[in-house]
């Protein structure tokens, strides 16, 4: 079903990395904003994080219903017709007047965001110009959360000293966005082979399927990301309102810094575990990022604790680290056992997965600070994230321990030779 013959075009990889970038900065621009459109029109902190949870939704429906598209239809009418939403998604943010618009402008936003991401990641696997899942895993994982951590700082910083606060972060990424569109309609090629074009093709609603040979491997990196991206999903819902705690005040750049701090620091920590290669360097990076990932929130929550604004930004970047880790090891595995017929449908389950961790914690959490405060919210959730993180670290390493007992033979063999 992929048709790429020679060589793999590294300018078409290289340009959908750029796009995931693009899209999940869109993801993030909101986010040094929404204390401003809370004072702005007085919404509840249950209102900011419902918001937040339409975007998690429109992205769900789209892996739930559409996620194995770019099978079907193929990858680049898929990804250029994701980034036209998205375009018109800003254009709901420019207008918007009260709450409902921004619940509109996010649940497009989440729409073209679900499609994009599946499609996206499948391209990458296949157009690498060396045919390395691994490295297309890795590539893509470490696009996402430098999309989010570059997007927020950005966006904070005009609505710091920009004009138009409200209106200029979303200006300047629809011309990124539309730059980027242009480059994949003239650099991004087809891979898939004999793409069934028909209508009842592209709005046949098909729910997501998991490859039985993948099933196992699905699992295992499904609990890594899970925890990464829990954790995640909260600080991009409640980042101003965890900054407005802690400062006493609101400072959209600010906020865009503590998102900087755990994102950026997300998509830094990868390259470096990128010279280690095969399944247990992959297992290795989600124990070691949910060990972090542990410390991480439990260093925020000491922060939060003491006042501290030194310790919430270090405990932002450990946690950081542990994100950027945990989801690059659940994304090489799952990148590189999807078969390549059904990459895109595979990789929308995983991000599917991904998404319902994004979403769900962020909305308890806004819905129990609202009797209970922020603080004490948080703090239960840094608790039942420590026991995650160190049953995931249980989880991650296993699949060795179970190999060895499914392979008695082999054992024997070894023992022989000792």
């Amino acid at each position: 079903m992929i048709h790429l013959p020679g060589r793999r075009p590294a300018r078409a990889f290289r340009t959908v990395a750029v796009g995931v970038g693009t899209v999940l900065a869109a993801n993030s621009t909101p986010t040094p904003l929404y204390v401003a459109y809370q004072e702005r029109w007085g919404f509840s902190a249950t209102t900011l994080t419902t918001v937040f949870a339409v975007y998690a939704a429109g992205v769900l429906a789209a892996l739930l219903l559409i996620g194995g598209l770019s099978d079907r239809i193929g990858r680049r009418p898929v990804l250029q017709g994701s980034l036209c939403t998205l375009i018109v998604s800003y254009a709901l943010f420019l207008a918007a007047d009260d709450v409902t618009w921004l619940y509109c402008a996010r649940a497009v936003q989440g729409l073209a965001t679900g499609v994009f991401t599946g499609a996206a990641g499948a391209a990458l696997a296949d157009l690498h110009p060396r045919a390395d899942h691994r490295t297309a895993g890795l590539v893509n994982s470490a696009a996402m959360p430098s999309g989010l951590a570059v997007g927020a700082v950005i966006s904070g910083a005009l609505a710091r000293w920009g004009p138009a606060p409200l209106r200029s972060p979303y200006l300047v990424l629809a011309g990124v966005t539309l730059v980027v569109l242009a480059a994949i309609i003239a650099w991004v090629p087809e891979t898939v082979a004999a793409p069934r074009r028909q209508w009842s093709q592209v709005l046949r609603l098909q729910p997501l399927r998991v490859p039985p040979e993948t099933r196992r491997e699905f699992l295992t990196a499904s609990v890594g990301v899970s925890v990464a991206w829990a954790v995640g999903g909260l600080y991009l819902g409640l980042a101003g309102s965890l900054v407005k705690e802690l400062l006493d005040g609101s400072d959209p750049f600010v906020t865009g810094l503590v998102i900087l701090s755990m994102q950026g620091v997300a998509g830094a920590a990868q390259p470096a575990w990128a010279l280690r290669r095969g399944a247990v360097a992959d297992r290795v990076a989600s124990a070691l990022g949910c060990t972090a990932l542990f410390l991480g929130v439990l260093a925020v929550a000491g922060a939060l604790f003491t006042g501290s604004p030194p310790l919430f930004f270090a405990g932002s970047a450990v946690t950081g680290t542990g994100f950027g880790l945990a989801f690059m090891g659940s994304s090489r595995r799952i990148t590189h056992a999807a078969p390549p017929a059904r990459r895109g449908e595979t990789l929308a389950a995983f991000f599917t997965v991904a998404y319902l961790a994004f979403s769900v914690p962020s909305v308890l959490a806004g819905l129990l600070s609202t009797r209970f405060g922020l603080v004490h919210t948080f703090y239960a959730f840094a608790a039942v994230t420590a026991l995650l993180s160190a049953a995931t670290v249980v989880r991650s390493l296993r699949p060795d321990a179970e190999r060895v007992r499914s392979t008695p033979g082999r054992c024997r063999q070894l023992d022989r030779r000792r």
